[in-house]
């Protein structure tokens, strides 16, 4: 959902994190302090952040609770993991491309200025991106936990498949759990639409407009070619078994071996991530951009 009229009540302080080993990496953070000092907007580090830049840094758990808004810079991979690090807290994000492909974060290094200004006079847009939430069961334990991009299914040695059996579950069907498929082959992909232009997309699945609210499934090499992605409304709750050697990777960022639990959940959770962008962001432009659409 993008909601043109959200306006925060006031920015007075961001939390910043950085990708490790980026290129430039003082000038970008001084560009950017200078930018929301001129605004008196107060930057605060993360710890880590702080020891790259050789600089006083804050408490990651400080910082979220005591910012306005939250910045990365970075790639994606950064701003995902700043999106699922800060979820509870409910902090828009905005994210400075210093990164190749850059599909979630449009700031580019020589706008930090500009948008910053724009920032501070109210001059942006809000984003509410969705998000999966997976529960991880053994027994009454449960963990959950949240993915801005995708949840991968993969088998965890290159010789050999696996099976993977998708049982689905839906208000309009009073939450009965019916058999949806048996995938076999290389493994599976659960994506949110703006996980869509990632893993997914290298796999051959849809590309799905990212405000969209939608469970994407696709099959990662199968052993049928009838096995097509499947796309799925946003009330549909997806439950997942396998007899055998299976890892669950979320994000790319956190990894579980799926025998160690009794049940595997995922759904879309009820609150997303919020976003900041450029009023004039427009994600067809992006696609054009990145995947060379259009040109000869």
């Amino acid at each position: 959902m993008i909601d043109k009229d959200e306006r925060l009540p006031s920015i007075k302080s961001a939390g910043l994190i950085i990708r490790p080993n980026s290129k430039n990496l003082y000038q970008k953070y001084q560009r950017l302090k200078d930018a929301l000092c001129k605004h008196n907007i107060q930057l605060l580090v993360e710890n880590s952040s702080a020891d790259q830049l050789g600089i006083l840094g804050v408490d990651q758990e400080i910082m979220f609770k005591q910012s306005d808004i939250l910045i990365s810079i970075g790639g994606d991979g950064t701003l995902i993991s700043l999106g699922r690090k800060s979820y509870l807290y409910n902090k828009p994000i905005l994210g400075i491309n210093a990164g190749r492909l850059g599909f979630l974060t449009d700031i580019k290094p020589d706008e930090i200025e500009s948008f910053i200004d724009k920032l501070a006079n109210n001059q942006y847009r809000i984003d509410h991106r969705m998000v999966l939430e997976i529960e991880l069961c053994l027994g009454d334990d449960c963990k959950k936990l949240i993915a801005l991009n995708d949840i991968v299914f993969s088998r965890p040695l290159v010789q050999g498949m696996i099976s993977i059996d998708a049982y689905a579950s839906a208000k309009q069907t009073n939450k009965t759990k019916k058999h949806l498929n048996r995938y076999y082959g290389d493994g599976l992909i659960v994506s949110t639409p703006s996980g869509s232009t990632a893993y997914n997309l290298s796999a051959g699945g849809p590309i799905i407009f990212p405000l969209t609210r939608a469970l994407i499934l696709t099959p990662l090499c199968p052993h049928s070619l009838t096995q097509r992605p499947l796309v799925l409304p946003a009330d549909f709750e997806v439950e997942f078994s396998s007899n055998d050697e299976a890892i669950i990777m979320i994000d790319g960022q956190d990894i579980y071996n799926m025998k160690d639990f009794d049940s595997i959940k995922i759904k879309i959770a009820k609150n997303g991530i919020r976003m900041i962008h450029r009023l004039e962001h427009n994600y067809f432009d992006v696609l054009k951009e990145k995947l060379s659409w259009g040109s000869e």
